[in-house]
């Protein structure tokens, strides 16, 4: 596995190199996901529409029809989301 130095610009950016930028399509406008790990960051590329219709799809069906109501929200732990 290859691992790069990266230097933090003054507002926290970074300058992904462009054979990574090749390699992964991440072009200028383009979306990506930042996920936050114990270990560290991880970038990835952004689903495709389809994709993320597919995951909220798959999502669903793991919930077994459990819905909750307007204003619940304010008593689940949104870390809890971000577990999987």
């Amino acid at each position: 596995m290859v691992k790069l130095r990266l230097k933090v610009g003054p507002k926290g950016q970074i300058i992904i190199p462009k054979p990574l930028r090749d390699a992964y399509n991440i072009v200028e406008g383009k979306t990506i996901l930042i996920e936050p790990l114990e270990e560290g960051i991880l970038i990835r590329k952004a689903l495709s529409k389809d994709e993320f219709l597919e995951l909220i799809k798959k999502r669903r069906r793991n919930l077994k029809g459990v819905r909750g109501k307007l204003g619940e929200l304010s008593r689940i732990d949104l870390e809890w989301e971000f577990e999987e």
